[in-house]
């Protein structure tokens, strides 16, 4: 049976400003999902609602069928991992002893790291080809280190459902797509949900199954990425001109959009 994380007539927002009036969401498959967007649409507050970081003003965030806000964290945390988009930890922390830290939701108080622990931090050392780096501190990394890193922990809870804000941040393009790889490879080989917020468009569309665009605080389109991603909903969207076309790659194709010199007043 399928892990489902739904919203439901979530309102959403800070400080008394709305963001999000009214979103209606259902993700019920092992599949890759990228919400993309405009800044300011809503993408970052949404991935926070439904990773429990934030709490809805109005409606409600189920995981498989459960208010998340009424379950205990430890539940969640056995069946979501989240990775924001800014995350922080002391320099001189070693690999290891952070990627431990995704142990926490099955010990008990001052418990010692099991043999199962053990085994779990690992296997996700392995997944994200960091069992090299377990002594390294965190501040000799580079920043695609880092980011694996951090993967990794989120890996130790033994999630199946993987939450990612804007993971290739900061990254060059050659561990952007280092990144990507790897999470469509957890994806296949663990069958692993991802939900990621994406800017870079082609990343989208070339790694996820499923596109959900979001717009001004509502879900503009959601569905597979040929019907997502075109110059038409790019142009609604973004309110840039692009070429949106397939290009066959190592075997396979995908989707790639080239955007036009010119750009459209908002709204156009």
């Amino acid at each position: 049976m399928n892990d489902t994380l739904e919203a439901k007539g979530v309102k959403l927002g800070y400080g008394g400003k709305v963001i999000i009036e009214q979103m209606q969401l259902a993700i019920d498959q092992p599949e890759i999902i990228s919400i993309i967007g405009p800044n300011g649409s809503g993408k970052s507050t949404l991935l926070k609602a439904l990773s429990r970081l934030l709490t809805p003003l109005a409606g409600c965030v189920l995981l498989n069928g459960r208010d998340i806000h009424q379950l205990p964290p430890r539940e969640v945390a056995k069946t979501m991992a989240i990775l924001p988009q800014s995350v922080q930890a002391p320099g001189d922390m070693t690999v290891c002893d952070l990627v431990a830290y995704g142990r926490m939701p099955y010990q008990r108080m001052f418990e010692q790291i099991s043999t199962e622990d053990e085994a779990c931090i690992a296997a996700a050392l392995a997944a994200t080809g960091m069992e090299k780096m377990l002594h390294r501190r965190l501040d000799s990394l580079s920043g695609g280190e880092r980011q694996r890193a951090w993967l990794a922990m989120a890996l130790a809870q033994q999630p199946r459902i993987l939450l990612l804000d804007e993971p290739t941040t900061y990254l060059d393009i050659h561990h952007q797509l280092e990144l990507m790889k790897l999470v469509r490879s957890l994806h296949q080989d663990r069958r692993l949900t991802v939900v990621m917020v994406l800017h870079d468009l082609n990343h989208a569309a070339r790694f996820s199954q499923r596109l959900i665009a979001v717009k001004d605080g509502r879900i503009f389109a959601d569905g597979s990425v040929p019907e997502i991603f075109t110059a038409e909903n790019l142009k609604a969207l973004y309110g840039v001109e692009a070429t949106v076309m397939a290009i066959e790659q190592g075997g396979s194709s995908h989707l790639v959009c080239f955007p036009h010199d010119s750009c459209l007043p908002q709204g156009a």
